[in-house]
């Protein structure tokens, strides 16, 4: 199984508590989600996350093809970091940390994904065809969301 590393950091103005308080809600999730994905959470939704929470979601990542996500969160140390995993979805394996540290002028947010893909050497050519350019997309655009919901 190969695992794919992909990392992306950001620096907001904003506190280490403000951070905090929006990226544990899972609600929020929806909000930084390219329109693209057609992402929908599908399971009640507590208003912050804590370790064994499970969460489902819809998304429909080519075309009308809806794809169900369970994830589970595994690991919270507030304020700094949380982690999901994927239980059932479209990866063979998902696990995404969410790191958070105060800098001068405010809060650097590190994610951390490392992940697999099912279907053996098929799988290797999606990933190099369309998943790795996917992840990286759905990331520039939450990037741009969060700069436009904390005003940079």
């Amino acid at each position: 199984m190969k695992i794919y590393r992909f990392q992306d950091r950001q620096a907001l103005p904003i506190s280490l508590s403000s951070a905090w308080d929006f990226f544990s809600n899972p609600g929020k999730l929806a909000e930084i989600t390219p329109a693209w994905l057609n992402f929908r959470i599908t399971s009640d939704l507590p208003e912050k996350v804590y370790p064994g929470l499970i969460i489902t979601y819809q998304i429909r990542p080519f075309g009308n093809i809806a794809v169900n996500w369970m994830t589970e969160i595994t690991h919270v140390q507030e304020p700094l970091r949380f982690v999901d995993e994927q239980r059932q979805g479209p990866y063979r394996m998902w696990h995404h940390q969410h790191l958070f540290k105060e800098i001068p002028g405010g809060v650097e947010m590190l994610d951390i994904v490392h992940y697999a893909l099912p279907f053996g050497v098929l799988g290797r050519l999606l990933h190099r065809l369309s998943v790795a350019a996917r992840l990286r997309d759905i990331f520039a655009y939450r990037r741009q969301r969060l700069e436009m919901i904390f005003s940079l």
